[in-house]
């Protein structure tokens, strides 16, 4: 079941923080083995939250919120051993990257707590390499 919730609020504070150790914002997903990398990467590490539908210089992009959790899913449960467990809320907001209410549209984001077991992603050729989060970038480790 899929939540969604109203916070203008909370997507303020979005916009203000920056992408690090725990944070990493995607205007959409378009690749399983790279948002694989990011999921093992904050499993592995300290847990983190993954903002679909905001890029990393704060620009909104208009998503399909319901194709892009299908996305994430299709990436936890087939790119990441073990599967990454994660939960995903859609937020519909009004609020743009100026702070101005317009159009309603979705954010989705994706809480992926700290695993007690360390998981590894699958890339492109079939190869598993566990990531851990340094900063803002998904390291092999």
């Amino acid at each position: 079941m899929v939540i969604t919730k109203k916070d203008n609020e909370y997507i303020k504070q979005i916009l203000k923080q920056t992408e690090s150790d725990v944070l990493d914002f995607k205007q959409s997903i378009s690749s399983l083995p790279k948002i694989a990398r990011t999921l093992v990467s904050f499993s592995n590490t300290h847990g983190g939250q993954i903002i679909v539908g905001i890029s990393d210089k704060k620009k909104i992009t208009r998503i399909d919120a319901e194709e892009e959790m299908f996305m994430i899913e299709k990436s936890a449960l087939e790119f990441c051993q073990p599967p990454v467990f994660l939960k995903m809320v859609i937020y519909e907001t009004n609020i743009n990257e100026e702070n101005i209410p317009g159009e309603p549209f979705d954010i989705l984001v994706v809480n992926v707590p700290k695993s007690k077991e360390k998981h590894f992603a699958k890339d492109e050729l079939g190869n598993f390499t566990s990531y851990q989060r340094i900063g803002d970038q998904n390291i092999p480790s």
